[in-house]
């Protein structure tokens, strides 16, 4: 049931597609689509998310699209290109938004600049409302 809505959805997919224009609810429906060919395939093209990313923040330029992006990009080029995407975003404007803190605690700790990622830690951890996120980002801080 599940593998005929995903071929389905696949097929709607690209028919948006093949008419030359796509549009945010597309591109956000095509990184789930590459996230979804892991089930078949065992891995993700983090570049082509990375791409559909770069395309939707050029439409859509969210806080939460940004991220993503980010995320996607690190997971493609490494967590110094992502870092380098998150530090192009306004500092203010994700003073108070949890996920920008986590990837970017991730991404930190990644590159084994602890201190810093343990800051960023506490910062999503502070601001995650739900117990299970905070739960995570807890272990995840160590």
């Amino acid at each position: 049931m599940v593998t005929s809505l995903i071929e389905e959805a696949e097929r709607h997919l690209a028919e948006g597609f093949k008419r030359g224009r796509s549009g945010r609810f597309q591109l956000e429906a095509a990184i789930q689509s590459v996230h979804s060919e892991r089930a078949h395939t065992g891995r993700t093209d983090w570049a082509a998310i990375a791409l559909f990313y770069e395309q939707l923040v050029h439409i859509s330029p969210a806080l939460g699209t940004r991220v993503g992006y980010a995320a996607a990009v690190a997971e493609a080029e490494g967590p110094e290109a992502g870092l380098a995407v998150l530090e192009s975003i306004d500092r203010d404007a994700v003073a108070d938004y949890q996920p920008y803190w986590a990837v970017r605690a991730h991404l930190l700790q990644k590159i084994g600049k602890t201190g810093q990622a343990s800051e960023a830690y506490d910062r999503a951890i502070g601001l995650a409302e739900d117990p299970a996120v905070r739960e995570f980002l807890l272990q995840k801080r160590g």
